[in-house]
């Protein structure tokens, strides 16, 4: 058995929720409390549930920072211009947006309030001369739901989510620079993607031992270096500058959050929350102040 088909599918997701039940409340964000910071988020899918590891690491960097008044997640799994909001109602639906995995995971929800007053909060930072529109029937899909579902698994924080509208990457630090506001409300602003994504590019043995492709090594050493050094020209200009770009990201839309996140510093201080390799890919995951 393994993570991939696990003997019982969510057992380590359910022996997490059974530990935090006897943990003290998750202290809230308030007007007193700094800024929060942003995030990059390499989010996995649903095996994540069957990894007792990372689901620890996901609980404890949550619960590093106060627990947001809300959440806005940019995803790589919502591609499209202009910028979109999806649903604000409470209890927006979910997307089961993949496939082969256990009938479990296309079972579980995910029950947040009502987000409308956040939707409105950023709706107030978009410019008039920038399109933007809300998509009242887009729910939240796994590059949001599957990770908060562990770091906030109350479900009883508000969530948005916002289209990814560009590959652009000045364009997206700009949109990150529009939402630097949020954070002083108490808001946790996550792009949401994958440090390496070459899944076209794995074999068996990375996904038996968890061995480390040469290029997801390299490329993930190239960003550790890149963003510790704040040097944004190496980033912006990764498709010439990064290494083993190819084969770590295919397409690249779980590699661009990361600029929307950059954008929202205010600090320009970055320290790496999660590291390390899942099937070979980097879960480098990033906080950003």
């Amino acid at each position: 058995m393994s993570i991939m088909n696990p003997a019982v599918a969510g057992q380590a997701f359910d022996e997490f929720l059974a530990e935090i039940a006897t943990r003290d409340a998750h202290q809230s964000w308030t007007p007193t409390d700094v800024a929060l910071p942003a995030l990059f988020l390499s989010h996995g899918a649903p095996p994540v549930f069957d990894d007792g590891f990372w689901i620890a690491q996901l609980s404890r960097w949550a619960r590093s920072i106060p627990k947001p008044t809300g959440i806005v997640v940019v995803s790589a799994h919502w591609e499209q211009a202009p910028l979109l909001l999806s649903a604000t109602a409470a209890h927006t639906p979910l997307i089961y947006d993949f496939g082969g995995f256990h009938p479990r995971y296309y079972e579980m929800t995910y029950d947040t309030p009502d987000a409308s007053a956040l939707g409105q909060q950023i709706a107030s930072l978009i410019p008039d001369e920038m399109p933007f529109a809300q998509m009242p029937n887009r729910g939240l899909d796994h590059g949001a739901w599957v990770p908060l579902k562990v770091m906030y698994p109350n479900g009883d924080v508000p969530v948005v989510q916002l289209s990814l509208p560009s590959q652009d990457p000045r364009a997206l630090f700009d949109l990150g620079q529009r939402l630097q506001a949020l954070r002083d409300h108490g808001v946790l602003v996550i792009g949401s993607g994958f440090m390496t994504h070459g899944l076209p590019y794995l074999t068996g043995e990375n996904f038996q031992h968890n061995t480390v492709p040469t290029w997801s090594a390299e490329f993930d050493r190239w960003a550790e270096e890149a963003i510790a050094a704040k040097d944004l020209d190496t980033l912006f200009n990764y498709t010439s500058t990064a290494p083993g770009l190819r084969f770590a990201h295919p397409t690249v839309e779980h590699f661009t959050p990361l600029f929307l996140s950059l954008g929202l510093s205010t600090e320009d201080r970055t320290e790496t929350a999660i590291d390390g390799f899942q099937f070979g890919l980097s879960k480098r995951s990033l906080t950003i102040w």
